[in-house]
């Protein structure tokens, strides 16, 4: 079939159209972050919820991919920890963040009032102590961020190695 071009030659080999499902790891090769942190972030963001075909394989819609981006923009460009990420998924919606993901909305990075509450809400020592910094430096942020992902994935851990004995609750 000469002159009829195929589907292949209207993209780019390789592209999916904007509209297709995404694999967990063509996800995360476009935001660039490792495939674990997708997975432990559907464990803490429950509006996060890909498609689960046989063998458990994950594909993720347009607005699933959406919602990751501006997932991952509050964390990792604006400062927010996973409590005020989660807190702002729940004031501003999932529509809101999807647009911060898609680059059509902007939030300004967390004040120094909602790091405070955030740190009134844990109790971990070691996280407590930077509220009461005058100045938050971008770095610092950053890092509280990161810190906040470990302790969750420390108590993660915790709950998989310890899972509740039902026959004990029964």
């Amino acid at each position: 079939m000469r002159g009829v071009p195929s589907l292949m030659d209207s993209r780019d080999a390789g592209e999916k159209r904007p509209g297709a499902f995404r694999t967990i790891s063509e996800v995360a090769e476009e935001i660039d972050v490792p495939q674990h942190v997708l997975r432990f972030w559907e464990t803490k963001f429950g509006q996060i919820r890909p498609v689960k075909r046989a063998g458990g394989r994950r594909y993720y819609r347009p607005e699933d991919v959406d919602l990751i981006k501006g997932v991952r923009r509050l964390l990792h460009d604006q400062g927010y920890t996973i409590r005020g990420a989660q807190r702002v998924l729940k004031e501003k919606g999932i529509r809101f963040v999807q647009s911060v993901g898609r680059g059509e909305a902007e939030l300004a990075a967390p004040t120094l009032r909602d790091l405070e509450a955030a740190e009134s809400e844990t109790d971990d020592e070691a996280v407590s102590d930077a509220a009461s910094d005058e100045f938050q430096d971008p770095d610092r942020l950053a890092l509280r961020a990161v810190l906040d992902d470990l302790y969750a994935c420390r108590d993660a851990l915790r709950e998989m190695r310890n899972p509740p004995d039902i026959a004990a609750e029964s």
